[in-house]
């Protein structure tokens, strides 16, 4: 996989889990929601494979599959759970 290929898988995960975070109703910034989009592809394959279910709207970079579909459904559940938890938290920026 080379610098091109990463950037693209990068991206494609910011936009997959920034769908999720908007699905959930939450908002975070670039590089949240790019590791949200991966933990959300983890989460969405465990879930379609359990359930016997297909790889919908699959992308091939550089010779890695990233399921598109199942990440954003991943991540909406990831986002949603993460932030029953954290309601009602503030998180103070200290800079």
């Amino acid at each position: 996989m080379n610098i091109l290929e990463l950037l693209l898988l990068l991206l494609l995960a910011g936009i997959c889990g920034s769908i999720g975070a908007v699905l959930a109703g939450v908002r975070s910034s670039f590089l949240v929601l790019i590791f949200v989009g991966f933990i959300g592809a983890m989460i969405g394959m465990w879930i379609s494979r359990q359930l016997g279910m297909p790889e919908w709207l699959t992308l091939d970079i550089g010779g890695k599959a990233f399921p598109v579909l199942w990440s954003i459904v991943g991540s909406a559940l990831f986002v949603g759970i993460v932030s029953l938890f954290w309601r009602g938290r503030r998180t103070v920026l200290v800079g």
